[in-house]
């Protein structure tokens, strides 16, 4: 999995981009799954994620994070083959902060630079019942605007079938529980990894497509 920096970010095309916010770590750790799948499908999984915004902003955020994974940029999405786009259920919605980022991305709406390009979506919530579904499908409007392909998970997923806690075929999921000490069970993994694998075929795919 690349870890560019910002500054040769543009240089590459032929890649997945996984873009996530994480407060606790469980969103991360799916969106390092979906990753896993996209490599084995063949292709390169850029990991990016978005900094914190709050109500009241204190201090600027540095554009290179301390530690972690770099912040996502404009080019980073611009010249993705796909994308696959994670963040905690907050009250059955996106973080503000990745709502925040998509919020900003009008020029690439402007010019169409998403058109046509697959894309899934992804979630961890503390409870069962926590509003994760609800969060897929506003997850996915921006992406519809923007002209995306959206991609979920079919049946063909035996996991799917017989999951007891996350996975819908909305996208993958991880029911982290409210101390969010719950591990990814074995099915809402080979879930992630199966969407992983799938966003990064249809990237392949559609790249190859003449659009009219």
């Amino acid at each position: 999995m690349t870890t560019q920096t910002a500054s040769t970010a543009s240089k590459a095309s032929n890649y997945v981009l996984v873009l996530y916010y994480s407060q606790h770590g469980t969103t991360k750790e799916l969106a390092y799954a979906i990753a896993q799948g996209i490599e084995d499908a063949g292709m390169t999984a850029r990991i990016r994620t978005v900094p914190t915004v709050a109500a009241e902003t204190t201090e600027i955020k540095p554009a290179i994070p301390d530690e972690g994974d770099l912040y996502c940029t404009m080019a980073d999405l611009k010249n993705c083959a796909g994308l696959a786009l994670g963040s905690p259920t907050h009250f059955g919605n996106m973080a503000a902060s990745m709502k925040h980022f998509w919020d900003n991305t009008v020029t690439l709406w402007l010019a169409g630079n998403l058109q046509n390009k697959p894309a899934c979506v992804f979630t961890s919530t503390g409870s069962m019942h926590g509003g994760q579904e609800t969060t897929l499908l506003t997850m996915m409007m921006p992406l519809l605007h923007h002209g995306m392909i959206m991609m979920g998970l079919p049946y063909a997923n035996p996991e799917l079938g017989r999951t007891n806690r996350g996975g819908t075929p909305y996208g993958a999921t991880h029911v982290s529980g409210t101390a969010h000490d719950h591990p990814m069970s074995q099915d809402e993994r080979a879930l992630a990894v199966a969407q992983g694998k799938r966003i990064a075929q249809a990237a392949k795919a559609l790249s190859q497509a003449n659009w009219s």
